[in-house]
């Protein structure tokens, strides 16, 4: 029997990257899945797939950063589906590289915005559904940026430590209800967003790669077996987590 099979899996962020391998994933294994994210053409393209590879998968657009639009999301997920038992907050941004000083203050808010409330919306929302469900597993996405300092992306660092100390606090309130809170923190993941970034400085490819001894960027598919074994029976011990999945860089 697949892990997921019968299960609901919600997967914001879900038009690229992570999110999409993640999503994908989860139709592997037997969920039916909901995509949000603010990327339509993408959303779509992403539950094309699952549908197309005979999985069940609808997409809604969501703007994390608006209450209104996260709590559709989440009642959308319950009416087409029935239920949630699965939640993977990852629709995040990021930053130019700069220093404190040099971090523009509308530049600050729209990360914070975006990286952090948007994860307590999704949280806020999707609690109650979970709980009707008779329990569930949501795990948030961090960053190894949350599990050390950076100096170059203080905005971006600062939320991701936000989404650690958020996801730790929410996991103790909700052990006894049956839901399992857990964070996942990537390493250098190759994303779209890196390769272009990649493309325009060939630089930064060797700067991140100094950080990690297993010299190798990740691929999204491989963040997204992390998640799938925090929302799994497998991990049923483990609440309140940050699982570093970062080829050895907060190792050193």
């Amino acid at each position: 029997m697949k892990r997921f099979e019968g299960k609901v899996a919600l997967v914001t962020g879900g038009a690229s990257g992570i999110g999409r391998a993640t999503a994908l994933a989860f139709a592997k294994e037997g969920a039916k899945v909901v995509i949000a994210d603010i990327d339509v053409a993408g959303g779509e393209e992403t539950a094309s797939m699952i549908r197309d590879a005979g999985g069940a998968a609808i997409f809604v657009k969501t703007d994390v950063r608006i209450a209104d639009e996260v709590k559709n999301m989440a009642d959308k997920t319950v009416e087409t589906f029935g239920r949630l038992d699965c939640a993977f907050n990852n629709a995040g941004i990021n930053e130019d590289a700069v220093t404190v000083s040099r971090c523009a203050e509308d530049s600050w808010e729209r990360m914070i915005d975006t990286n952090l409330t948007g994860v307590f919306l999704c949280m806020k929302y999707e609690l109650p559904k979970m709980r009707k469900s008779g329990g569930g597993s949501i795990v948030n996405t961090a960053s190894v940026m949350g599990l050390v300092g950076d100096g170059s992306h203080p905005a971006y660092s600062s939320t991701k430590h936000g989404v650690v100390g958020l996801t730790r606090t929410a996991a103790i309130v909700y052990a006894q209800a049956g839901i399992r809170i857990n964070a996942v923190c990537p390493g250098p993941t190759l994303t779209p967003m890196v390769h272009r970034l990649i493309d325009s400085q060939p630089e930064v490819e060797r700067m991140l790669l100094s950080h990690v001894p297993m010299n190798r960027m990740a691929k999204p598919e491989e963040i997204a077996q992390a998640v799938l074994f925090l929302c799994s029976d497998d991990a049923s011990y483990i609440t309140g987590h940050a699982l570093a999945v970062d080829g050895g860089w907060v190792a050193r």
